[in-house]
């Protein structure tokens, strides 16, 4: 699933690390999102985006083509 994650993060000069400390997750885990290899779990995904003030659809982008 392609992600705003790297750049919403960017914009905030904040590292993988800082971003991971904010969701309470490795910055395995950002890293891993962040280039596709792992989707988030709903529950993280709703907690990255109430911390960037966006909706999930903002954020995460679905490209299986389902509606």
């Amino acid at each position: 699933m392609k992600n705003r994650l790297k750049v919403l993060r960017a914009e905030r000069d904040w590292t993988q690390a800082d971003l991971a400390a904010e969701l309470d997750v490795s910055r395995q885990t950002i890293n891993a999102i962040e280039k596709g290899k792992f989707d988030p779990s709903l529950p993280l995904a709703f907690k990255a985006a109430r911390l960037f003030g966006l909706t999930i659809e903002d954020i995460f982008i679905d490209e299986s083509g389902a509606e």
